[in-house]
């Protein structure tokens, strides 16, 4: 009871700008939760997928991949579908490889949107932080200058810790905003990277398969 008791007191001495900062910390919080599960989810669903049609693709059997990609929502399923259509009708490397890019284009930004926000808001509450200490000091040394000379000291000295609280507050919550973010960030280039180790290797099955076939048509020539 008394640490809850002293949190209480601590928060309720810092000022109108304690208020601000744990509002920024609660949007901030909420964003880094909803960023992590789908990065989690996408995550899952691409290493399935993966796992489920590489086999096949591995076979040369592009036409049951397309089939199993067909009704797939997934990232993955949907730069593969990008590229296993190409193959299906130009069977040009380049052209492929720029349809699966294109893809990449498209996916890239759904994994980083609102990813940046968890910094934001991390500086965001360290500047509230620090302009709250300066607005307590200003009424500090303001209700100082009108103060009994033998009180000064002990009211300066007062009045500068609590000024503090909210600059302790706000880095209390920028520091783990900061970690989170960069956590998240390691993810989402996680999955950027198996998303391209995944567009690598199918280049390189098609273009394998494309060669097989055309030495077994010069053979059959």
């Amino acid at each position: 009871m008394g640490i809850f008791q002293s949190i209480i007191t601590f928060f309720q001495t810092g000022g109108v700008f304690m208020y601000p900062i744990l509002i920024v910390f609660a949007v901030g919080v909420a964003i880094a939760a909803e960023r992590y599960v789908k990065l989690m989810t996408v995550k899952n669903q691409n290493s399935k997928v993966w796992s489920d049609v590489h086999p096949i693709l591995e076979q040369g059997n592009f036409e049951k991949a397309r089939g199993v990609l067909k009704e797939d929502e997934s990232a993955i399923g949907g730069l593969l579908n990008m590229g296993l259509a190409r193959q299906g009708s130009v069977r040009r490397r380049d052209d492929i490889e720029i349809a699966m890019e294109e893809s990449m284009m498209e996916i890239i930004p759904q994994l980083e949107k609102r990813t940046p926000y968890v910094a934001l808001f991390s500086n965001i509450a360290t500047l509230l932080g620090l302009l709250g200490t300066i607005m307590g000091l200003i009424e500090a040394f303001t209700a100082v200058a009108n103060a009994d000379p033998a009180e000064k000291a002990d009211l300066l000295s007062a009045s500068i810790s609590v000024a503090m609280n909210t600059t302790a507050f706000g880095l209390m919550v920028a520091i783990p905003l900061l970690i989170v973010h960069a956590n998240l960030t390691s993810k989402t280039s996680e999955i950027v990277d198996s998303l391209e180790m995944a567009s690598v290797k199918t280049l390189n099955l098609i273009a394998d398969f494309a060669k097989r076939q055309a030495e077994l048509a010069s053979k059959n020539g």
